[in-house]
Protein backbone atom coordinates (compact mmCIF):
# COMPACT_ATOMS: atom_id res chain seq x y z
CA UNK A 1 0.00 0.00 0.00
CA UNK A 2 1.65 3.20 -1.02
CA UNK A 3 1.17 5.67 1.97
CA UNK A 4 0.03 9.07 0.90
CA UNK A 5 1.51 11.22 3.66
CA UNK A 6 5.01 10.09 1.84
CA UNK A 7 3.99 12.73 -0.77
CA UNK A 8 3.71 15.52 2.25
CA UNK A 9 6.81 17.67 3.79
CA UNK A 10 7.63 16.97 7.39
CA UNK A 11 4.37 18.56 9.69
CA UNK A 12 6.64 21.65 10.27
CA UNK A 13 5.25 22.32 14.26
CA UNK A 14 7.47 19.22 15.42
CA UNK A 15 9.93 20.83 14.75
CA UNK A 16 9.64 23.48 17.13
CA UNK A 17 9.57 20.59 20.37
CA UNK A 18 12.92 21.41 21.35
CA UNK A 19 12.50 25.23 21.60
CA UNK A 20 9.11 24.60 23.49
CA UNK A 21 10.84 22.42 25.96
CA UNK A 22 13.66 25.52 26.97
CA UNK A 23 10.70 28.30 27.17
CA UNK A 24 8.60 26.10 28.98
CA UNK A 25 11.77 25.93 31.49
CA UNK A 26 11.30 29.63 32.12
CA UNK A 27 10.92 30.30 36.17
CA UNK A 28 7.72 32.48 34.88
CA UNK A 29 6.65 29.71 32.41
CA UNK A 30 5.80 29.87 28.56
CA UNK A 31 4.17 32.23 26.41
CA UNK A 32 3.41 30.92 23.76
CA UNK A 33 2.97 32.97 20.72
CA UNK A 34 3.35 30.31 17.96
CA UNK A 35 0.22 28.96 17.07
CA UNK A 36 -2.14 31.68 16.36
CA UNK A 37 -5.25 29.79 18.52
CA UNK A 38 -7.86 32.13 20.20
CA UNK A 39 -7.64 32.15 24.62
CA UNK A 40 -10.71 34.43 25.09
CA UNK A 41 -13.95 33.30 26.23
CA UNK A 42 -16.50 32.15 23.46
CA UNK A 43 -19.13 35.06 23.44
CA UNK A 44 -22.13 33.98 25.83
CA UNK A 45 -25.15 34.86 23.17
CA UNK A 46 -23.19 31.74 20.66
CA UNK A 47 -22.82 29.38 24.14
CA UNK A 48 -26.53 30.00 24.32
CA UNK A 49 -27.42 29.81 20.68
CA UNK A 50 -25.00 26.11 20.74
CA UNK A 51 -26.98 24.97 23.77
CA UNK A 52 -30.74 25.34 23.02
CA UNK A 53 -29.66 23.51 19.78
CA UNK A 54 -27.55 20.58 21.82
CA UNK A 55 -31.10 18.09 21.84
CA UNK A 56 -30.12 17.30 17.52
CA UNK A 57 -30.12 14.08 17.65
CA UNK A 58 -31.14 13.29 13.62
CA UNK A 59 -28.09 14.19 11.34
CA UNK A 60 -27.42 17.82 9.57
CA UNK A 61 -27.42 18.58 5.76
CA UNK A 62 -24.31 19.36 4.12
CA UNK A 63 -25.86 22.37 3.22
CA UNK A 64 -26.95 23.37 6.06
CA UNK A 65 -31.00 25.04 7.87
CA UNK A 66 -32.05 27.81 5.85
CA UNK A 67 -31.45 29.91 8.58
CA UNK A 68 -27.81 29.25 8.04
CA UNK A 69 -27.75 29.95 4.84
CA UNK A 70 -29.72 33.17 5.16
CA UNK A 71 -27.08 34.06 7.68
CA UNK A 72 -24.68 33.72 5.58
CA UNK A 73 -25.90 35.84 2.84
CA UNK A 74 -26.77 38.36 4.69
CA UNK A 75 -23.36 38.47 6.11
CA UNK A 76 -21.65 38.49 2.74
CA UNK A 77 -24.09 41.15 1.67
CA UNK A 78 -23.47 43.22 4.54
CA UNK A 79 -20.17 42.80 5.66
CA UNK A 80 -18.07 41.97 2.25
CA UNK A 81 -20.38 44.68 -0.11
CA UNK A 82 -21.27 42.17 -1.96
CA UNK A 83 -24.70 42.26 -3.36
CA UNK A 84 -27.51 39.31 -5.21
CA UNK A 85 -25.88 36.96 -2.68
CA UNK A 86 -28.26 33.71 -2.75
CA UNK A 87 -28.47 30.28 -1.08
CA UNK A 88 -26.83 28.77 -3.67
CA UNK A 89 -23.88 31.26 -3.55
CA UNK A 90 -22.88 29.67 0.23
CA UNK A 91 -22.03 26.70 1.67
CA UNK A 92 -20.66 26.16 4.92
CA UNK A 93 -17.70 24.05 5.35
CA UNK A 94 -16.06 21.83 8.58
CA UNK A 95 -13.43 24.29 8.96
CA UNK A 96 -11.23 26.08 6.69
CA UNK A 97 -8.41 24.21 7.06
CA UNK A 98 -10.33 21.13 5.90
CA UNK A 99 -11.69 22.87 2.63
CA UNK A 100 -8.19 24.14 2.23
CA UNK A 101 -6.41 20.37 2.57
CA UNK A 102 -9.30 18.24 0.14
CA UNK A 103 -10.33 21.15 -2.05
CA UNK A 104 -7.94 20.25 -5.04
CA UNK A 105 -8.98 17.14 -4.42
CA UNK A 106 -12.89 17.53 -4.32
CA UNK A 107 -12.37 19.81 -7.68
CA UNK A 108 -10.81 16.38 -9.35
CA UNK A 109 -7.34 17.81 -9.44
CA UNK A 110 -4.32 15.29 -10.30
CA UNK A 111 -1.25 14.99 -12.27
CA UNK A 112 -0.63 17.29 -14.81
CA UNK A 113 -2.29 20.26 -12.64
CA UNK A 114 -1.35 23.28 -10.96
CA UNK A 115 -1.90 24.60 -7.88
CA UNK A 116 -0.49 27.87 -7.17
CA UNK A 117 -0.04 29.76 -3.66
CA UNK A 118 1.90 32.55 -2.74
CA UNK A 119 5.74 32.00 -1.87
CA UNK A 120 4.95 32.77 1.87
CA UNK A 121 1.83 30.93 2.61
CA UNK A 122 -0.03 28.90 5.34
CA UNK A 123 1.51 25.61 4.56
CA UNK A 124 -1.66 24.03 4.25
CA UNK A 125 -2.23 24.85 0.83
CA UNK A 126 0.74 23.00 -0.62
CA UNK A 127 -0.67 20.27 1.22
CA UNK A 128 -3.62 19.99 -0.68
CA UNK A 129 -1.49 20.41 -3.78
CA UNK A 130 -0.01 17.28 -2.73
CA UNK A 131 -2.51 15.19 -1.67
CA UNK A 132 -4.10 14.80 -5.10
CA UNK A 133 -1.30 14.23 -6.65
CA UNK A 134 -1.24 18.07 -8.69
CA UNK A 135 2.17 20.16 -8.80
CA UNK A 136 2.56 23.06 -6.10
CA UNK A 137 3.63 26.33 -7.83
CA UNK A 138 4.21 29.82 -5.86
CA UNK A 139 4.43 33.16 -6.80
CA UNK A 140 4.86 36.46 -6.15
CA UNK A 141 2.64 37.96 -8.55
CA UNK A 142 0.49 35.71 -9.87
CA UNK A 143 -0.39 37.34 -13.19
CA UNK A 144 3.30 36.62 -13.66
CA UNK A 145 2.62 32.47 -14.23
CA UNK A 146 2.18 30.51 -17.06
CA UNK A 147 -1.50 29.77 -16.98
CA UNK A 148 -1.11 26.30 -18.90
CA UNK A 149 -2.40 23.76 -16.81
CA UNK A 150 -3.23 25.84 -13.93
CA UNK A 151 -6.37 25.13 -12.66
CA UNK A 152 -6.38 26.63 -9.04
CA UNK A 153 -5.41 29.80 -7.89
CA UNK A 154 -5.07 30.53 -4.21
CA UNK A 155 -5.28 34.17 -2.94
CA UNK A 156 -4.82 35.20 0.59
CA UNK A 157 -5.70 38.72 2.02
CA UNK A 158 -5.15 39.39 4.61
CA UNK A 159 -1.91 37.38 4.20
CA UNK A 160 -0.43 34.02 6.74
CA UNK A 161 2.13 34.86 8.12
CA UNK A 162 2.58 38.55 6.52
CA UNK A 163 -0.62 40.62 7.24
CA UNK A 164 0.30 42.15 3.68
CA UNK A 165 -3.36 42.81 2.15
CA UNK A 166 -4.24 43.19 -1.63
CA UNK A 167 -5.47 46.34 -2.45
CA UNK A 168 -8.90 46.70 -4.65
CA UNK A 169 -6.66 47.29 -7.52
CA UNK A 170 -4.81 44.29 -7.35
CA UNK A 171 -7.32 42.07 -6.50
CA UNK A 172 -9.41 43.29 -9.59
CA UNK A 173 -6.38 42.95 -11.82
CA UNK A 174 -5.72 39.59 -10.50
CA UNK A 175 -9.10 38.50 -10.59
CA UNK A 176 -9.69 39.80 -14.68
CA UNK A 177 -6.48 38.04 -15.36
CA UNK A 178 -7.35 34.45 -13.89
CA UNK A 179 -10.74 34.97 -15.78
CA UNK A 180 -8.84 35.27 -19.24
CA UNK A 181 -7.09 32.10 -18.98
CA UNK A 182 -10.06 30.19 -17.15
CA UNK A 183 -8.20 29.84 -13.97
CA UNK A 184 -10.60 29.30 -10.87
CA UNK A 185 -9.49 31.83 -8.02
CA UNK A 186 -10.34 31.03 -4.29
CA UNK A 187 -9.59 34.06 -2.00
CA UNK A 188 -8.88 32.80 1.87
CA UNK A 189 -10.20 35.87 3.61
CA UNK A 190 -10.45 34.71 6.90
CA UNK A 191 -8.61 37.63 8.95
CA UNK A 192 -10.89 40.22 6.84
CA UNK A 193 -11.87 41.22 9.90
CA UNK A 194 -8.92 42.20 11.33
CA UNK A 195 -7.65 45.10 9.39
CA UNK A 196 -5.16 47.49 11.44
CA UNK A 197 -2.88 49.71 9.00
CA UNK A 198 -5.03 48.51 6.27
CA UNK A 199 -9.19 47.88 5.01
CA UNK A 200 -9.27 44.68 3.45
CA UNK A 201 -11.26 43.84 0.43
CA UNK A 202 -12.93 41.04 -0.76
CA UNK A 203 -12.74 39.00 -3.97
CA UNK A 204 -16.19 39.20 -3.98
CA UNK A 205 -16.99 43.22 -3.35
CA UNK A 206 -18.50 44.38 -6.92
CA UNK A 207 -15.65 46.52 -7.47
CA UNK A 208 -13.05 43.57 -7.70
CA UNK A 209 -15.57 41.06 -9.45
CA UNK A 210 -17.46 43.58 -11.53
CA UNK A 211 -20.91 41.83 -9.60
CA UNK A 212 -20.53 38.71 -11.18
CA UNK A 213 -19.11 35.97 -9.26
CA UNK A 214 -18.10 33.42 -12.03
CA UNK A 215 -14.65 31.57 -11.33
CA UNK A 216 -14.28 33.56 -8.08
CA UNK A 217 -14.83 31.96 -4.16
CA UNK A 218 -14.38 33.41 -0.66
CA UNK A 219 -13.39 31.58 2.18
CA UNK A 220 -14.42 32.56 5.70
CA UNK A 221 -13.78 31.01 9.32
CA UNK A 222 -15.50 32.34 12.60
CA UNK A 223 -12.02 30.78 14.20
CA UNK A 224 -10.60 34.56 14.56
CA UNK A 225 -13.67 37.25 14.37
CA UNK A 226 -15.77 34.92 17.14
CA UNK A 227 -12.99 32.43 19.11
CA UNK A 228 -14.75 29.87 17.35
CA UNK A 229 -11.61 28.05 16.29
CA UNK A 230 -12.96 24.99 18.44
CA UNK A 231 -16.25 24.50 17.11
CA UNK A 232 -14.56 24.20 13.25
CA UNK A 233 -17.46 27.20 11.84
CA UNK A 234 -16.56 28.34 8.14
CA UNK A 235 -18.05 29.01 4.60
CA UNK A 236 -17.37 29.60 0.91
CA UNK A 237 -19.32 32.17 -0.80
CA UNK A 238 -19.38 32.47 -4.18
CA UNK A 239 -19.99 30.87 -7.96
CA UNK A 240 -22.72 28.80 -7.83
CA UNK A 241 -21.70 26.59 -10.93
CA UNK A 242 -18.38 25.37 -8.55
CA UNK A 243 -20.28 25.31 -4.64
CA UNK A 244 -23.15 23.37 -6.32
CA UNK A 245 -20.28 21.10 -7.44
CA UNK A 246 -18.45 20.55 -4.07
CA UNK A 247 -21.66 20.25 -2.75
CA UNK A 248 -22.91 17.03 -3.95
CA UNK A 249 -19.21 15.55 -3.42
CA UNK A 250 -19.19 16.92 0.10
CA UNK A 251 -22.40 15.02 0.51
CA UNK A 252 -21.07 11.90 -0.34
CA UNK A 253 -18.39 11.93 1.87
CA UNK A 254 -21.00 13.20 5.11
CA UNK A 255 -18.68 16.57 5.05
CA UNK A 256 -21.78 18.10 7.48
CA UNK A 257 -21.32 20.79 10.08
CA UNK A 258 -23.21 19.51 13.71
CA UNK A 259 -26.49 20.62 14.11
CA UNK A 260 -25.42 22.72 17.16
CA UNK A 261 -23.01 24.56 15.34
CA UNK A 262 -25.09 25.58 12.41
CA UNK A 263 -27.20 27.20 15.22
CA UNK A 264 -24.40 28.76 17.07
CA UNK A 265 -22.73 30.52 13.79
CA UNK A 266 -26.33 31.54 12.97
CA UNK A 267 -25.80 34.00 16.25
CA UNK A 268 -22.00 34.55 15.45
CA UNK A 269 -22.75 35.94 12.50
CA UNK A 270 -25.77 37.82 13.46
CA UNK A 271 -23.74 40.20 15.88
CA UNK A 272 -21.26 42.55 15.47
CA UNK A 273 -20.67 43.66 18.98
CA UNK A 274 -19.03 40.69 20.27
CA UNK A 275 -16.44 41.12 17.11
CA UNK A 276 -15.54 44.67 17.63
CA UNK A 277 -14.83 43.59 21.69
CA UNK A 278 -12.47 40.84 20.35
CA UNK A 279 -10.66 43.45 18.05
CA UNK A 280 -10.05 45.83 20.23
CA UNK A 281 -8.46 43.41 22.74
CA UNK A 282 -6.23 42.03 19.59
CA UNK A 283 -5.14 45.39 19.18
CA UNK A 284 -4.17 46.19 22.74
CA UNK A 285 -1.56 43.24 22.49
CA UNK A 286 -0.81 44.19 18.64
CA UNK A 287 0.32 47.54 20.33
CA UNK A 288 1.93 45.91 23.32
CA UNK A 289 4.30 43.18 21.39
CA UNK A 290 5.38 45.38 18.40
CA UNK A 291 6.60 48.10 20.39
CA UNK A 292 8.09 45.48 22.83
CA UNK A 293 9.85 43.66 19.60
CA UNK A 294 10.75 47.34 17.69
CA UNK A 295 12.38 48.50 21.45
CA UNK A 296 14.44 45.02 21.71
CA UNK A 297 16.35 45.27 17.89
CA UNK A 298 12.51 43.86 15.90
CA UNK A 299 12.28 45.18 12.70
CA UNK A 300 8.50 44.52 11.72
CA UNK A 301 7.55 44.38 7.57
CA UNK A 302 4.22 44.20 6.79
CA UNK A 303 1.49 42.92 9.38
CA UNK A 304 -1.29 45.58 8.36
CA UNK A 305 -3.78 43.00 9.28
CA UNK A 306 -4.36 39.61 10.81
CA UNK A 307 -3.30 38.28 14.08
CA UNK A 308 0.54 38.14 13.82
CA UNK A 309 3.32 40.49 13.27
CA UNK A 310 5.97 39.58 10.69
CA UNK A 311 9.32 40.30 12.74
CA UNK A 312 12.97 39.86 12.13
CA UNK A 313 16.48 40.52 13.38
CA UNK A 314 17.97 39.80 10.04
CA UNK A 315 19.29 36.54 11.39
CA UNK A 316 18.10 33.00 10.39
CA UNK A 317 14.86 32.54 11.83
CA UNK A 318 16.01 29.54 13.80
CA UNK A 319 18.52 31.62 15.93
CA UNK A 320 15.72 34.09 16.26
CA UNK A 321 13.29 31.32 17.66
CA UNK A 322 16.17 29.88 20.21
CA UNK A 323 16.89 33.58 21.48
CA UNK A 324 13.38 34.27 22.67
CA UNK A 325 13.14 30.37 23.75
CA UNK A 326 15.54 31.25 26.05
CA UNK A 327 13.26 34.26 27.46
CA UNK A 328 10.43 31.69 27.78
CA UNK A 329 8.80 33.29 24.68
CA UNK A 330 7.34 30.51 21.74
CA UNK A 331 7.54 32.12 18.60
CA UNK A 332 7.33 30.46 14.53
CA UNK A 333 9.90 30.61 12.22
CA UNK A 334 9.03 32.09 9.25
CA UNK A 335 10.57 29.08 7.04
CA UNK A 336 7.31 27.13 7.78
CA UNK A 337 5.29 29.63 5.16
CA UNK A 338 8.21 29.24 2.71
CA UNK A 339 11.85 29.57 2.03
CA UNK A 340 11.62 33.61 1.51
CA UNK A 341 10.70 33.47 5.53
CA UNK A 342 13.89 32.58 6.60
CA UNK A 343 15.00 35.34 8.26
CA UNK A 344 11.70 36.05 9.92
CA UNK A 345 9.70 34.93 12.68
CA UNK A 346 5.80 35.02 12.92
CA UNK A 347 4.48 36.04 16.36
CA UNK A 348 0.83 35.80 17.17
CA UNK A 349 -0.94 38.05 19.71
CA UNK A 350 -3.46 35.87 20.38
CA UNK A 351 -2.37 35.02 24.28
CA UNK A 352 -4.05 36.37 27.44
CA UNK A 353 -3.16 39.85 28.02
CA UNK A 354 -1.33 38.36 31.53
CA UNK A 355 0.84 36.29 29.05
CA UNK A 356 1.16 39.15 26.38
CA UNK A 357 2.26 41.80 29.73
CA UNK A 358 4.99 38.70 30.38
CA UNK A 359 6.46 38.47 27.05
CA UNK A 360 6.58 42.72 26.80
CA UNK A 361 8.45 42.39 30.30
CA UNK A 362 11.12 39.90 29.58
CA UNK A 363 11.58 41.81 25.76
CA UNK A 364 12.23 45.12 27.82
Amino acid sequence: MSAVSSRLPVFPWDKLAPYQSTAAAHPDGIVDLSVGTPVDPVPELIRRALVAAADSPGYPTVWGTSELRDAIAGWVERRLGAVGVTHGHVLPVVGSKELVAWLPTQLGLGAGDKVAYPRLAYPTYEVGARLCGAEPVVYDDPTELDPAGLKLLWLNSPSNPTGRVLAKDELTRIVAWAREHGVLVFSDECYLELGWEAEPVSVLHPDVCGGTYDGIVAVHSLSKRSNLAGYRAAFIAGDTAVLSELLLIRKHGGMMTPAPVQAATVAALGDDEHVAEQRARYAERRAALRTALEAHGFRIEHSEAGLYLWATRDEPCWETVAHLAELGILVAPGDFYGPAGDHFVRVAFTATDERVAAAVKRLS
